[in-house]
């Protein structure tokens, strides 16, 4: 017998179908819980639990306090929910780092790719205008290693987003925020930090001149070989990867 659906569902489901018609957009306010819970005949706590779920997926940021600016707004920030759901799998190690980082290669590749083959308009010297600021702020002595890691992040989102791929340029943006504590964690542990920075900016700067260039096949590879020069340095996810070995020879070994 099929179980029972949760019954905060129907709200989930009305909420879709709202979207769906145009009946409900981003930056619109739903109504409050005790309206909700009446509406769709369910208990507060199911409201609420319904709610909690369409944070966590981004789609609604709540607010604070009483008045007409409390209660949930509707928003749209996918990335934000794949990166969270991406990194807790990364965390249960099914999905290995380095298969992450290989994604991440194929897909940002492509990206800078088209982001080279875009032609010019206010919107290209625009992006390029931030990719550049991010990377003349990363050249700074003062840096911190958070504000350097905010940066990458950002001079890789502004060229991806060039690919005029919105689907593309949110997966990417998710792997950053998957990957981006792995990095972190590993930062510490290599030999000479500083170097390695200077390093990471020559690469950075390569990327962004075959962009500039309109080099797109230049482009592709300066991203590819910059990804895995990094991850290859800092040994990211090389627990994850003695963890997969050691599965698939287990399983291997059972013929399975």
């Amino acid at each position: 017998m099929k179980e029972k659906e949760p019954t905060y569902t129907a709200l989930l489901t009305s909420i879709e179908y709202r979207l769906r018609h145009g009946q409900l957009r981003v930056g619109d306010r739903l109504p409050g819980e005790r309206s909700l819970a009446e509406k769709y005949g369910i208990s507060r706590a199911s409201v609420r639990e319904a709610l909690r779920i369409l944070s966590a997926v981004g789609l609604i940021r709540s607010g604070v306090g009483s008045g007409p600016k409390a209660g949930a707004v509707v928003v749209s920030e996918p990335s934000d929910a794949l990166g969270w759901a991406l990194r807790m799998h990364i965390a249960t190690r099914t999905l290995p780092v380095a298969d992450i980082v290989n994604t991440r290669v194929l897909l940002e590749g492509e990206a800078a790719a088209r982001a080279a083959g875009v032609a010019s308009d206010p919107e290209r010297a625009a992006s390029l205008t931030n990719a550049l600021r991010y990377l003349d702020e990363m050249d700074r002595a003062d840096i911190s290693d958070d504000r350097f890691h905010f940066c990458d992040t950002r001079f890789h989102y502004e060229i991806s987003s060039l690919s005029g791929n919105i689907v593309m340029d949110t997966v990417i943006d998710s792997l950053h925020l998957a990957t981006v504590s792995y990095v972190q964690e590993a930062v510490p542990y290599l030999e000479d930090w500083a170097a390695t920075k200077r390093e990471l900016q020559e690469q950075h700067r390569a990327i962004y001149a075959a962009v500039l260039a309109g080099d797109p096949e230049r482009a592709r590879r300066t991203v590819a070989e910059h990804i895995r020069w990094f991850y290859a340095l800092s040994e990211i996810g090389a627990a994850h990867y003695e963890y997969h070995q050691k599965v698939r020879g287990s399983e291997e070994g059972r013929g399975t």
